[in-house]
């Protein structure tokens, strides 16, 4: 039986190289994008497996129900689902409005959880009845979700709360298969279009003025994503690799997880929050500059 992946923020980034991976192990391809131009170009470029690609908001419930019924009746149960899709939200965590609440937990955190909830199931009922069935979840949280860097409040909440759900998955699917798997992709600071994601935006959470520290947010986010080493396609690859390992914990930058072990000791030791900028006083006064100035 031709296996089938489906596949969120599949028109570009991480989603894209995880298709084109995909594509090359024979795989069906189920690809959703809420950039209708971008998603229309991916599908273009894979003429020997089938696809069936949608324009999708991830947050909307009726969509994606839509979608995965329409999966299960063309293919069946997918074997590899990517709950990829992401935004970005940045500036003080009080200058926040409810508008950016709204549409990062929607995108980061329910677009994640439609995407359990719906292929689970599926795959679930695919493994009891075929005992050679395979299956792989993977969710794309951000090492912003263990390392909670300022100024980024929104996104730090959104993933570390996918960060939590696919912790929960991994153990829940633990107590009833050993057939289906679950891993979190945390990748670090690597060149895609996460760092201009208002570009769709939704007009309805469309977002005020943007604050001061807003704008300094966004100059950093974008300077820290264009200087990125590891390129997209390296992730991708390295959600492959964790899946045929079956390994939960997929870390672009396994150097950043210094930062963790601190924050967990900080917990553990119950000493306050480690100044982020410890090892670099130059750029915490920096920033501070520009905040106050």
């Amino acid at each position: 039986m031709k296996k089938t992946a489906v596949i969120t923020g599949a028109g570009s980034g991480f989603g894209l190289e995880a298709a084109r991976l995909a594509a090359q192990r024979g795989m069906n391809l189920v690809l959703l994008d809420v950039q209708a131009d971008a998603l229309e170009k991916a599908a273009a470029e894979f003429t020997n497996v089938e696809v069936l690609h949608r324009v999708v908001d991830v947050a909307k419930a009726d969509a994606m129900e839509a979608l995965a019924a329409d999966v299960q009746q063309r293919f069946g149960a997918p074997h590899f689902v990517f709950n990829n899709a992401g935004v970005g939200s940045g500036g003080l965590i009080w200058e926040n409005a409810t508008t950016d609440w709204d549409w990062v937990m929607g995108v980061n955190v329910m677009g994640v959880v439609h995407g359990v909830r719906l292929f689970a199931p599926m795959m679930l009922a695919a493994a009891k009845a075929d005992p050679s069935y395979e299956g792989h979840i993977v969710n794309t949280a951000s090492m912003a979700g263990l390392l909670v860097p300022p100024m980024s409040g929104v996104y730090n909440v959104s993933k570390a709360a996918v960060v939590a759900l696919t912790e929960t998955l991994h153990h829940d699917l633990r107590l009833v298969t050993n057939q289906v798997h679950a891993a979190v992709l945390c990748p670090f600071y690597v060149p895609t279009g996460i760092s201009q994601s208002h570009r769709n935006r939704p007009s309805d959470l469309a977002g005020a003025k943007p604050t001061r520290s807003q704008l300094v947010s966004q100059a950093q986010t974008d300077k820290a994503v264009a200087s990125g080493k590891l390129t997209a396609a390296d992730v991708a690859a390295m959600v492959f690799d964790a899946m045929d390992q079956h390994k939960f914990w997929i870390f672009s930058h396994p150097q950043a997880l210094a930062g963790v072990q601190t924050r967990m000791e900080d917990a553990l030791l119950q000493r306050n929050p480690t100044d982020p900028y410890a090892a670099r006083p130059d750029i915490g006064e920096a920033l501070k500059a520009k905040l106050q100035g």
